[in-house]
């Protein structure tokens, strides 16, 4: 949804997961701003101390992956529930 080429496919996202494949340059880009990292950290990782060019730290953590992982499990106005309310949260953490 986030990205103004051509759609990214469910077996294009599985293959990316698994590391089958990796992401064209463009879609990296996309993603890394999606996640609030630098697509550099994206490709190639580095240290926990990451930060994007808005200095935001953002690590995977075992609770944030599983988060990440019940987030997939619900259906998809719930995830959209979900979405929202953490934007909201975000939102109030920054003021």
């Amino acid at each position: 949804m986030r990205f103004t080429g051509r759609p990214v496919t469910v077996h294009a996202a599985r293959k990316w997961l698994f590391g089958e494949s990796i992401p064209t340059q463009d879609k990296m880009r996309t993603l890394a701003d999606w996640l609030g990292v630098s697509a550099n950290w994206l490709r190639y990782g580095g240290s926990d101390d990451s930060t994007d060019s808005a200095g935001s730290r953002f690590s995977f953590e075992s609770d944030n992956l599983k988060l990440a992982s019940d987030l997939q499990l619900l259906d998809p106005d719930y995830r959209q529930i979900v979405r929202e309310f953490v934007r909201i949260l975000v939102l109030a953490n920054s003021k």
